[in-house]
């Protein structure tokens, strides 16, 4: 009973390969993977929905696993949590899943260990940071997510930190972000701790993430990247950011269900980031204790392997290609709308799924949730309003891979009919 209970990832993979024979990985026959892709969804598509950031829905696969697991929680209960059911405990079915994790991200298992999501991963990482005495400087940017930076506040509340806030100047060039990332580092002598975006949910902005790690290590500052946007939207392995500690999301681009995430940090480095609150379920030396052990959603973290399955199927460079095919799609169909601004310059990976524009005219946060409302309302397409960036409110569009070209022609012809909006 265990085993074929457990076992639904292999019934998944069949699916998935029944659902999407179509396309070789590196095709850019797009029109057919929008049929392989849709295969894979049923989503409502009554409001189109260009949110994706938000959180990723489920394939047919994953959701079919999600709902085994679930039964298979629920029928054996506290039988199975307090590995009473012969089989595999249950710390060895969740390594299953901090395996298929490891592998995803190129690290070592005992370098993972799973989240309630990435907003739950980084406040790990940065409230639990040892590194950092009374005047010891902790920089943010202002692309960098609300949360995260709270947390860096705290930094300042509860242990005496120097918070050191900055924003980089538009346009979000290579050189522009370089050079704020080395000023604001050689303005902080004591500067110990960075934040750092991977992929900005304000904009999409996507910054030289190894450089930046680099530079900041060359005077001593430690860097929390924040990967929630960027783990299974595009390749990713830890060992090519150079950076020793990671915050992640996988229900975002992974596709796993809501409520999973994860922490990476290199193994010399494990002690450098404190324990949950004193928490001694796990050992000193398991990056399991930084993280809370609290009854948690077993079933979607069961979930993970056939979501992972199913992201290496379709091809991380297919689906990253597709995405930006769509966005490139949008962005193109608008940029000749006099006085509209596209918020990141066409440079060679700064950009990837996500990215935002201003209507003319458009100066407030008040005026992009007005924006949001009418293209929902009007034309049934969902972007949305996002401030904190210094320069400006914007309204931001995140393709997914069960969106159409059909339905990115309508958010072109939306913003077209709405260009005078605010003129």
């Amino acid at each position: 009973m265990r085993a074929g209970a457990l076992g639904v990832a292999t019934v998944a993979g069949a699916n998935m390969a029944k659902a999407a024979p179509a396309t070789a990985q590196g095709s850019t026959d797009w029109a057919a993977m929008e049929r392989e892709m849709d295969a894979l969804y049923s989503v409502d598509r009554h409001i189109v929905n260009f949110d994706a950031a938000y959180y990723g829905a489920m394939t047919h696969p994953v959701e079919a696993t999600y709902r085994e697991k679930t039964a298979w929680v629920n029928r054996y209960n506290s039988t199975f949590l307090r590995d009473m059911v012969p089989g595999a405990s249950r710390d060895i079915e969740l390594g299953r899943s901090r395996d298929a994790v490891a592998r995803l991200i190129g690290a070592r298992p005992d370098e993972v260990a799973l989240a309630g999501g990435g907003t739950e991963a980084l406040y790990a990482l940065i409230v639990n940071y040892k590194g950092i005495t009374p005047g010891d400087g902790v920089i943010y940017a202002d692309v960098d997510y609300d949360e995260m930076q709270y947390a860096m506040d705290y930094l300042g509340e509860s242990r005496g930190a120097h918070v050191v806030r900055f924003s980089i100047p538009e346009p979000h060039t290579r050189a522009n972000i370089l050079a704020a990332y080395e000023k604001v580092l050689k303005e902080t002598p004591r500067a110990k701790l960075l934040l750092l975006t991977h992929v900005s949910n304000r904009n999409g902005l996507i910054p030289p993430v190894a450089e930046i790690v680099a530079m900041a290590r060359a005077r001593g500052v430690d860097v929390i990247l924040d990967s929630a946007q960027a783990v299974g939207q595009m390749p990713f392995d830890v060992t090519v950011t150079g950076a020793d500690f990671i915050g992640f999301s996988l229900h975002k681009w992974v596709g796993a269900p809501l409520g999973v995430g994860g922490i990476y940090i290199r193994k010399e480095r494990q002690g450098d980031i404190g324990r949950w609150l004193g928490n001694r379920i796990y050992a000193e030396d398991d990056i399991r204790a930084r993280i809370p052990s609290g009854t948690v959603d077993f079933a979607a973290r069961l979930t993970i392997p056939t979501a992972i399955d199913v992201l290496n199927q379709i091809g991380i460079q297919r689906k990253q290609g597709f995405l930006r095919h769509l966005r490139n799609r949008w962005v193109d169909g608008v940029r000749d709308i006099g006085g509209l601004s596209l918020m990141l310059p066409d440079e060679p990976d700064n950009y990837g799924a996500i990215s935002s524009f201003r209507m003319p005219g458009m100066k407030t946060i008040d005026q992009a949730k007005h924006a949001q409302a009418i293209f929902v309302r009007k034309y049934g397409v969902l972007v949305v309003a996002k401030a904190g960036l210094a320069a400006g409110p914007g309204l931001r569009v995140t393709p997914a891979l069960f969106n159409t070209t059909a339905e990115v022609d309508r958010l072109i012809a939306a913003i077209h009919a709405e260009k005078s909006m605010f003129a």
